[in-house]
């Protein structure tokens, strides 16, 4: 099992966990890649936590959804509903996104069934995340469950899959490159 963490500010706030305390867990469990995630806070506190972490991590640090702020990570990714805000036709917000995530940079995309994993195949992206694998407590709109099928949607997947929602360290998969945990780094 390869590791992806999902270091969402929320979560940490609400756990009364610091930024700091949360990467120092995350390097102990190997994670590759660390992904922050703030749907809350200015352009300017994450540049703030981006800086913090780049301090003390010396693995691959992911954006959610800034890329105006490209240039203090590792690379993006973004959901299906942020590719739309950018442009209604999805293969179309990605070049867009090519555009100011440099081929030097990574780009994942979030996908949630065969079709989507499909349409990303004709991206140009770094990796998917796949799922929801199960319910999760860190977003509250998740609509589709793969459970099993996650996996066999991931062989479909021309890309690096991440499994991502309500993945566990323990989970096993055949066709995914990296489980994404993000409460469960606490378990």
């Amino acid at each position: 099992m390869r590791l992806y963490a999902l270091c969402d500010q929320y979560l940490l706030d609400s756990r009364s966990i610091l930024l700091e305390d949360y990467i120092r867990i995350a390097k102990a469990q190997n994670a590759e890649i660390i992904q922050y995630r703030n749907k809350n806070a200015d352009i300017a506190f994450i540049k703030q936590q981006l800086i913090k972490i780049i301090k003390i991590y010396d693995g691959f640090l992911i954006l959610n959804d800034a890329y105006e702020l490209i240039d203090f990570c590792d690379g993006v990714h973004v959901g299906q509903e942020d590719l739309r805000l950018i442009d209604k036709d999805t293969l179309k917000a990605v070049k867009i996104l090519r555009e100011v995530v440099k081929k030097d940079k990574i780009l994942g995309i979030s996908t949630h069934n065969k079709e989507e994993v499909l349409q990303a195949n004709e991206m140009d992206l770094n990796y998917i995340g796949l799922g929801a694998y199960r319910n999760t407590n860190t977003k509250d709109n998740v609509t589709t469950i793969l459970g099993d099928t996650l996996d066999e949607i991931a062989s479909l997947s021309k890309h690096y899959v991440a499994a991502i929602g309500g993945v566990k360290k323990s989970d096993k998969f055949s066709h995914v490159t990296y489980h994404v945990i993000g409460s469960g780094l606490f378990s």
